[in-house]
């Protein structure tokens, strides 16, 4: 059945190339957690095919919609993963488009400094 409303744009989405994180700040605490469980490693391989939705993801995974959505929270407070676009479902429901905020994530130990480059 025809819709009034598109399903799926193109999202033209490109990653900064690499982001550096080091372990002795808050804010790697948080980037370590959210890549810690092996839900939110898959999560990341499976945006590196390029954007797509929570329900696209859950799917891709084997996983509940809702686990999806708990890592994906988090990861996108780390900064790992940015929201690009909205899709609308067949009903017209709002869908968030996820994608990788970076290629290349380095994690430094000790007090070195990071460097980000974008």
């Amino acid at each position: 059945m025809p819709t009034a409303f598109s399903s799926h744009t193109s999202v033209d989405h490109t990653p900064r190339d690499q982001t550096s994180v080091a372990v002795d700040d808050e804010q790697s605490t948080n980037v370590l957690k959210a890549v810690s469980s092996d839900t939110a490693q898959q999560i990341l391989a499976t945006l590196d095919d390029g954007p797509a939705t929570a329900s696209d993801i859950a799917e891709a995974i084997d996983t509940s919609i809702q686990n999806a959505k708990y890592h994906l929270d988090h990861l996108y407070e780390a900064n790992l993963i940015e929201t690009v676009d909205t899709w609308y479902s067949r009903k017209g429901t709002e869908m968030t488009v996820y994608a990788l905020s970076v290629e290349e994530l380095v994690i430094q130990f000790g007090d070195s400094t990071p460097e980000t480059q974008q």
